[in-house]
């Protein structure tokens, strides 16, 4: 939610101006900066990770020597070198070297070709042993964009779409994001906007004008009380809070006549997700810096019961140490600068690919390509099969073994018949571990076509500044200045930059 800012104010950096020009003291070091502390949490928690140390790996360090005891004792007992020789080249643990990082790389083929890119084995391996999935809110369960979710009119005499319309001529010339989320929604639902008159705007506060309604002010209640006019909408306001949404007041001639409550959107697929992860046995948790009120009503309609709000960066990372001094298997999904610490802290993490802060993703053990949050219950689904197939391929080695060496000791097999039986589980190993790469986890879950999947991004220029075309372009957010028309624009194309070079210069 963007918020106002007075002369006096602090700001954090990083924080993004939405409009207009102004002037900010610093009043630290860089390397006292909210940003370098969030980076050093980050170091801190890399330090403290232990590596995992694989089954296999531990297994093998002692198979070798007692393979080549038992081929020893082989040739003295039986006064036969050749079958020492053959328990030497059955026992050679090729196969069960082989049962994890041919299914690991089995599995992360699988997810790319779903637009999962997962960083290491190691996160693959315990991806599947989690119990506990920690999310963000914003970005993450939500798209992080406001909309008009509530447009409220206290008088009978004007319907919804009039206030909205009123509301979106007074806001027309206005840059502040609020003003921009109400214009587009009433443009999408194409209602015709009037051109304002005496367009004034106090920043931080609201915007009047003059059009075929009246006189119109919309704004905060302290702006609506500093022009004269009464309000007595605390029970809305109170409810839009509680609902986690901001709101904006209407006056019209000297009266209140409603109000428009603009919310972020939660995604879609993001009720149905924590359902899936319930069903397999997963408790999740949401971390957030939102408000309590805001994160309880967000976490009530996904479906998560346990919710943490106000919550600082460190305060998120103590949250995940805490609960995996519970003894509890940790996996946190987040998006942004804020997160980075606790993804970094945790057993696993998985960030936002495309929305995603560049340290986020970079904390990060996994990141999903097209953002589409429905992919973790198919990620925990992978992982567990990647573990039963490791679990599979060791216990396929090892039985192959076992029953090699006796053949061996008793002398059913020669060097080169025990070779091929060798090579034989190398090969049954292999081939177990590439069924993982085609198997079908989730009908909702979309391979991705590097071809033909389209691809939006959003950039803005002022008219006359720019060097393609605008043909068959969604314009955004135009605002009439002195200087030109300045807009954004969005634009969709192949994943190959080619195909949309020129867009791009």
């Amino acid at each position: 939610m963007p918020i106002d800012k007075e002369v006096g104010d602090e700001v954090f950096c990083g924080t993004m101006n939405m409009y207009g020009s102004i002037d900010i003291k610093a009043t630290s070091l860089g390397e006292n900066s909210s940003l370098q502390k969030l980076i050093d949490l980050v170091k801190a928690a890399d330090e403290n990770q232990a590596p995992t140390q694989r089954i296999a790996d531990k297994w093998a360090t002692w198979l070798v020597p007692v393979a080549l005891l038992i081929a020893i004792a082989v040739w003295l007992i039986t006064g036969n070198i050749e079958r020492g020789v053959t328990v030497l080249v059955v026992f050679c643990p090729c196969a069960l070297i082989l049962a994890t990082p041919t299914a690991i790389m089995a599995a992360i083929g699988q997810a790319t070709k779903y637009g999962v890119l997962i960083k290491s084995g190691e996160a693959l391996e315990t991806l599947g042993a989690l119990n506990t999935l920690v999310f963000d809110k914003t970005g993450t369960l939500t798209y992080g964009n406001l909309e008009v979710s509530d447009v409220i009119s206290l008088k009978d005499d004007l319907t919804d779409l009039d206030l909205l319309k009123l509301t979106a001529s007074c806001e027309k010339l206005s840059e502040h994001p609020l003003a921009k989320a109400i214009v587009n929604n009433a443009k999408e639902i194409e209602i015709d906007i009037e051109e304002p008159k005496e367009f004034k705007m106090a920043p931080g506060k609201g915007v009047s004008c003059v059009n075929s309604y009246g006189k119109v002010y919309a704004g905060n209640s302290k702006f609506i009380n500093e022009n004269g006019i009464e309000v007595n909408v605390d029970s809305y306001l109170d409810k839009l809070k509680h609902e986690g949404k901001a709101s904006i007041i209407v006056a019209l001639n000297d009266e209140v006549v409603g109000l428009v409550g603009l919310s972020d959107v939660i995604r879609e697929d993001s009720k149905r997700m924590i359902e899936n992860l319930h069903e397999l046995g997963t408790e999740t948790i949401l971390l957030t810096g939102d408000n309590t009120e805001t994160a309880n009503y967000f976490a009530s309609q996904v479906g998560i019961s346990k919710v943490y709000g106000n919550l600082l960066p460190q305060e998120k990372l103590d949250w995940i140490e805490k609960l995996k001094n519970e003894g509890k298997q940790v996996c946190m999904i987040g998006d942004g600068v804020n997160d980075a610490p606790a993804l970094k802290t945790a057993n696993v993490s998985v960030a936002m690919g495309s929305v995603g802060s560049d340290v986020a993703i970079e904390a990060a053990d996994i990141a999903l390509l097209g953002d589409d949050i429905g992919k973790i219950p198919y990620l925990k689904k992978l992982s567990n099969s990647t573990l039963f197939t490791i679990k599979a391929n060791i216990a396929i080695s090892m039985m192959i073994n076992a029953a090699a060496i006796i053949c061996s000791v008793l002398g059913l097999l020669n060097p080169v018949t025990g070779a091929i039986v060798h090579n034989a589980g190398s090969c049954l190993v292999v081939l177990n571990a590439t069924l993982l790469y085609d198997r079908h986890f989730d009908d909702s879950i979309k391979k991705i076509d590097s071809e033909n999947v389209e691809h939006s991004h959003y950039h803005f220029h002022d008219d006359g500044e720019h060097t393609h075309s605008h043909e068959g372009i969604e314009i955004l957010d135009e605002i009439e200045t002195a200087h030109g028309i300045k807009h954004m624009h969005a634009h969709k194309h192949a994943l190959t930059r080619q195909s949309c070079e020129s867009y791009h210069n």
